[in-house]
């Protein structure tokens, strides 16, 4: 015999469904604010008036972020990536 399912256990379950979602939704907007925040520091960095830096620099700071957002991108899309920081000039 099938019976219907109890209309508390569904609604817990999409509330606990929205809730989830609205944790992610608030998370995401302010740690990409953050990030992005971060990288417009980075690009101060720009000013050859204040700072004296290469070519080599440039490329290992743009190929660090760059991998980062690759892991990312990785994290994302499917499971598990690494999660470590290094980065040296």
């Amino acid at each position: 015999m099938l019976t219907k399912p109890d209309k508390n256990i569904v609604g817990n379950q999409k509330d606990k469904a929205s809730g989830k979602r609205e944790k992610f939704v608030q998370l995401a907007e302010s740690r990409t604010v953050n990030a992005i925040k971060a990288i417009r520091v980075i690009g101060k960095l720009g000013n050859k008036s204040a700072y004296e830096f290469g070519d080599a620099d440039v490329k290992k700071i743009i190929g660090a972020l760059n991998r980062e957002i690759e892991a990312l991108k990785a994290r994302l899309t499917s499971s598990g990536a690494k999660e470590t920081v290094d980065f040296k000039l």
